[in-house]
């Protein structure tokens, strides 16, 4: 019998999905959303609330303040709401509705910023706000995912060591970048162990993050407007760039399975099926990939038909074997 006195204790870190099955292609994804917070944000979280409290940077009565797109601000919520803290997230539009109610019910204040900086984007935006925030009351503290060298220390000490002890014989990891802390902590662990793994950057189309053009973004989590501070592009091997369209494609494959995922996840999954098709044939690679986030915060953006055909111009992803969806069944006449 498991006992916890704390909701972050739950993090189940050793489950991980065969995708063969489903795609055709020998891929490994290690599910990162089996906790209270349901996505792989609750780790560097944690570790960056815990070492604000050793430094003496975070003390009773304070209020955590963060930007963040979704998954983070779920895991402060939580653990803000537990140790006592207040907690207010800085998010933009492009969060989901479902995500700004779950962090509500943990007793945070959820601020919407939807006016983009010119040229810093929503992400731009979201963090002066912060600055603003944090210039204007003392009590606020900003841990700063985008800067804070525990959001990939999490990472190092938990989510490299975990894949490396399940796969010892791993030839490429497949992670997405968003502030890319979980990708530098997984990137420098293996390095550290001298390990001949290639790490693969995953990101999305319009995100800024390795030199890419800036572009509209509909699916938060992954990709940037702002290059992330934490990024050292000497640790990663390759980057592969995804659409929306083919995020929606992996997450709705997925589904069709019993496997409901995140935005995050599809794009992930995305790029590592594109990397992994184009390698020569015959050859058999032990593959990983990151799988950042649960599915179910999705269902009022990536698996509602109306928002996909609204925010991408064409119709969702359709199931083969029939119209999806739900319709309303009138009874058969003499029914009792």
């Amino acid at each position: 019998m498991t006992v916890i006195t704390a909701p972050y204790e739950i993090n189940v870190d050793d489950v991980f999905v065969d995708l063969e099955g489903v795609f055709g292609v020998p891929l490994h994804l290690k599910y990162e959303g089996i906790n209270l917070a349901g996505s792989v944000k609750l780790k560097a979280a944690l570790e960056m609330v815990l070492a604000a409290e050793r430094d003496g940077i975070l003390t009773p009565g304070a209020v955590l303040v963060e930007s963040s797109s979704g998954n983070l601000g779920v895991a402060l919520s939580m653990i803000a709401a537990h140790r006592g803290y207040g907690f207010v997230c800085v998010t933009d539009s492009r969060c989901n509705p479902a995500t700004r109610r779950l962090m509500e019910s943990f007793g945070a204040r959820v601020l919407v910023i939807s006016r983009p900086d010119r040229e810093r984007g929503l992400l731009g935006a979201r963090i002066d706000y912060v600055q603003r925030l944090v210039d204007y009351d003392p009590r606020y503290v900003w841990l700063n995912q985008y800067v804070n060298p525990h959001n990939w220390l999490a990472h190092y000490r938990t989510t490299g060591p975990a894949i490396a002890r399940q796969f010892p014989d791993l030839d490429v990891l497949f992670v997405g970048a968003g502030t890319t802390g979980t990708l530098m902590g997984c990137a420098r662990y293996l390095r550290a162990q001298r390990l001949p793994v290639r790490v693969v950057a995953v990101d999305s189309v319009g995100s800024v993050t390795f030199g890419g053009p800036a572009g509209t973004r509909h699916i938060p989590g992954l990709g940037a407007g702002v290059r992330p501070q934490l990024l050292d592009e000497r640790l990663v091997d390759e980057v592969v760039m995804v659409p929306e369209r083919d995020t929606l494609e992996s997450c709705h494959a997925m589904a069709r399975q019993g496997f409901l995922f995140g935005g995050s996840t599809g794009t992930v999954v995305s790029g590592a099926l594109g990397w992994l098709t184009a390698r020569p044939r015959g050859e058999r690679l032990t593959a990983v990939a990151l799988a950042p986030d649960q599915g179910d915060r999705y269902l009022d953006t990536v698996y509602d038909p109306d928002w996909v055909a609204r925010n991408l111009g064409t119709p969702p992803p359709r199931d083969p074997a029939g119209e999806s969806g739900t319709r309303e069944l009138q009874p058969a006449v003499g029914a009792g």
